[in-house]
C-alpha cells in the first residue's frame, strides 16, 4: 500500500497544482473519480495488465469511456499515466487528490465506521467535536461495520480514533500480554 501511496504521490501532486492553476478543483476532482472508475472495472483492468496491448491503445480507450467532459488536459493526463505504465494508480492518486483538496479548501475528509446504525443527532454531535478537535469544517461517511461490538472508529486521513469495543479489547489483550 505505501509503495503505491509512494509512486502515486507526484502525479496526485501534479494535477492538484494544475487543477489550482485553473481554479478547477471541483472539475479535476470529478474527472479524477471518474477514470478511477473506469480503470478500476476489472476488464480494462485486465487491458491495462495485458502485455499484448499498447499503451496508447489503453489510454485511447479510458479517454473514449471519460467522455468530453475529460478534456485535452485529462486526456494528456491519461496519456503520460498509459506512457509511464500507472494507470492503475489511478483510484490512488484520486485519494491523495482529495487529500490535497481537502486540505486547501480548510475541510477534513473523516470515516465514522459504527457498530450500530447512528442517528443524525449522533452524527451530528460527531462532527461537531471533530470540527472542534480539529478546527476545521468536516465532510463525514458513516459506515457499519458489526465487528466492533459496540462504539465507533473515526479515521481522518492516517489519523484513527478508535472508540470501539473491539479496539479496547484488543488493547486490554495486548497489554495484559505485555
Amino acid at each position: 500500500m505505501s509503495e503505491l501511496s509512494t509512486l502515486a504521490r507526484p502525479y496526485a501532486e501534479a494535477v492538484f497544482r494544475m487543477a489550482q492553476g485553473e481554479n478547477d478543483l471541483a472539475g479535476w476532482s470529478s474527472r479524477i473519480a471518474t477514470l478511477a472508475a473506469i480503470v478500476s472495472d476489472a476488464q480494462v483492468a485486465r487491458l491495462i495488465t495485458d502485455p499484448a496491448v499498447s499503451a496508447e491503445r489503453v489510454a485511447g480507450l479510458v479517454i473514449d469511456v471519460a467522455g468530453g467532459d475529460l478534456g485535452e488536459r485529462g486526456a494528456n493526463f491519461v496519456k503520460v499515466l498509459a506512457e509511464n505504465d500507472r494507470l492503475s494508480l489511478l483510484p490512488e492518486i484520486g485519494t491523495q487528490f482529495e487529500t490535497l483538496k481537502a486540505n486547501a479548501e480548510g475541510t477534513l475528509e473523516a470515516t465514522i465506521t459504527s457498530a450500530q446504525e447512528l442517528t443524525q443527532a449522533q452524527v451530528d454531535d460527531l462532527v461537531a467535536g471533530l470540527k472542534a478537535k480539529f478546527n476545521r469544517s468536516v465532510n463525514v461517511q458513516v459506515a457499519v461495520d458489526p465487528e466492533l461490538i459496540g462504539g465507533a472508529v473515526i479515521a481522518i486521513g492516517d489519523q484513527v480514533i478508535d472508540g470501539s469495543v473491539k479496539g479496547r479489547l484488543q488493547r486490554m489483550a495486548f497489554a495484559l500480554q505485555g
